[in-house]
């Protein structure tokens, strides 16, 4: 136990304080992703409430939604929004090159077109997640239309690919129905493979909705450690 904390909830503390410095009074429209380090940013938020009285917030999910709300935030829908300033988020899984497996909790849809979007993208994570492959720890998640689901599932396990419809583990029971109705599989990546091939041939069955994997979307890793963070990212990019 490090004050009270143990080590991984220490660390996820770390990289939230780290990432709370570099929002910006030029930051208006803030995006918000999903998941256990991004609960901690927010609780710093609300601690801090009066310097954000004039930004909007764009929530990835509901339950974030409602956690900025229960602080006080505006939060506002993103269908309402066409310009993003900053975006925080957590990952599952960060490669070497800064790619990620996110959807542990089937937000990623809604993640990857606020990352996408967003003039700067950050993510925030404990050094548990860091991995030399992609896949070592978790499964990709893959969001597929109700209506294609069996449909969708063959043609994964095609593709040589270990895979399962995902199951509710608590509470209501059946299949993992997103925020936006599509439901998930989760495929097994138990050998090496080319993320921008594989991300690739998933796409390109019909009924896919969006992959777990976030290549290229990150500018900044802060990775928190129990006594310090260390900051990863590229070089800056161009918008077109």
């Amino acid at each position: 136990m490090v004050n009270g904390l143990d080590e991984v909830e220490k660390a996820k503390l770390m990289a939230a304080k780290h990432a709370f410095k570099l929002i910006h009074p030029s930051h208006r429209v803030i995006g918000m992703g999903t998941g256990s380090t991004v609960e901690k940013f927010i609780q710093i938020l609300g601690e801090k409430r009066e310097l954000f009285h004039d930004k909007v917030f764009i929530a990835s999910s509901i339950d974030t939604a409602l956690k900025l709300r229960e602080h006080g935030f505006r939060v506002v829908s993103a269908a309402t929004i066409d310009k993003i300033d900053i975006y925080i988020d957590g990952a599952d899984e960060v490669d070497p090159e800064m790619n990620m497996i996110k959807g542990g909790g089937a937000a990623h849809v809604l993640e990857k077109i606020l990352a996408y979007n967003a003039g700067t993208r950050i993510f925030i994570v404990d050094y548990t997640k860091l991995v030399s492959r992609l896949g070592e720890k978790h499964p990709v998640p893959v969001e597929v239309l109700p209506e294609a689901l069996l449909l969708v599932y063959r043609r994964i396990k095609e593709l040589g690919l270990r895979a399962g419809i995902r199951k509710s583990r608590g509470g209501k029971y059946g299949v993992v129905v997103s925020d936006t109705r599509g439901i998930i599989i989760d495929v097994h990546l138990d050998k090496p493979f080319d993320v921008v091939k594989l991300d690739r041939a998933l796409h390109e069955i019909p009924g896919v909705v969006g992959t777990g994997f976030f290549i290229g979307l990150a500018d900044k890793v802060i990775v928190g450690y129990p006594d310090h963070v260390e900051v990863i990212e590229k070089p800056m990019r161009t918008r077109h």
